[in-house]
């Protein structure tokens, strides 16, 4: 829902809350006011939810291409397995990163062993939208240990830098536009200014509140703010929040299901690919698959 906003904010709403049994995911990108913030095209907030014992995630094999699936955790465990063998579990703290390039399948199940005892899940999944010259390149995944990952502290805000650049930090996270994402943590009172040297800029609270130019903005809500917008953000409480964006990408992009491209005609022909059964399958996960939506 769009709110009345100071000039330094562009656009303000509440992430979509979908009931997936067992959790709930709230949809904060892509909307009908607002499609992209720099690269990323898609934010996903998994939770938290608790399964009990025998009971987890099944996101069976689906295909994407055009765009890269960043996985961040807060709670719980996921284990990914995609076309090109890759078998890995992801847990709090960790990023994902899998480049689908040209086409890519993939799977996101709770493990035997996690499913067996019951469990949490809480975390992040974003869409990354791939420049054009990239759209086409051999898919590629990518597993970054949460210890590997920058982290900073300064005047009450522990910032953890998880893709890109933004506050003298640089992630390992090998990506193909400028862009940033960062994990930060702030006590009460605390404040941060936004990162001055991307062109696009957005957050969104995932716990506490944060002041944004005089607005209250609380979890469940992404801020995208205006092109030259220069504020400190300003803990009510003690909050977490993610912050998001870079530079934009080489033109519009088309989103249909999974599929992310510059061109309507690829994702016609990546539709038509699955449908017929043209993508490769998941090693350990052959059998099943989601359907192409009607």
């Amino acid at each position: 829902m769009k709110t009345s906003t100071p000039t330094s904010i562009e656009i303000i709403f509440d992430a979509a809350a979908h009931d997936l049994g067992g959790f709930t995911v709230r949809r904060a990108l892509p909307t009908a006011a607002r499609r992209m913030v720099g690269p990323f095209t898609f934010f996903d907030h998994m939770g938290p939810g608790v399964f009990a014992p025998g009971h987890g995630i099944d996101v069976r094999p689906h295909p994407h291409i055009g765009l890269a699936t960043v996985t961040y955790l807060f709670d719980g465990e996921i284990f990914h397995r995609d076309s090109l063998g890759s078998a890995q579990a992801i847990r709090p703290g960790d990023i994902n990163w899998m480049n689908a390039g040209r086409g890519i399948v993939h799977s996101e199940r709770t493990s035997a062993t996690v499913r067996e005892r019951g469990s949490n899940i809480s975390g992040l999944q974003l869409w990354v939208a791939l420049p054009t010259a990239h759209e086409e390149s051999e898919p590629t995944f990518a597993h970054h240990p949460a210890a590997t990952l920058p982290q900073t502290q300064r005047d009450g805000v522990a910032i953890k830098l998880l893709a890109g650049s933004a506050y003298g930090l640089t992630s390992p996270v090998a990506t193909l536009s400028p862009l940033f994402y960062v994990d930060v943590h702030m006590s009460e009172g605390s404040r941060l200014p936004l990162p001055a040297e991307h062109e696009e800029r957005a957050l969104y609270v995932i716990d506490g509140a944060v002041d944004c130019d005089g607005l209250r903005v609380e979890p469940g809500k992404l801020v995208v703010f205006s092109k030259d917008a220069q504020l400190d953000l300003r803990a009510l409480s003690p909050t977490r929040l993610v912050q998001i964006g870079g530079a934009p990408l080489d033109g519009k992009r088309t989103i249909f299901w999974n599929f992310v491209s510059s061109s309507k005609a690829r994702i016609d022909q990546a539709a038509e690919d699955w449908k017929a059964g043209r993508f490769p399958k998941v090693p350990g996960d052959e059998i099943e698959f989601i359907p192409l939506p009607a």
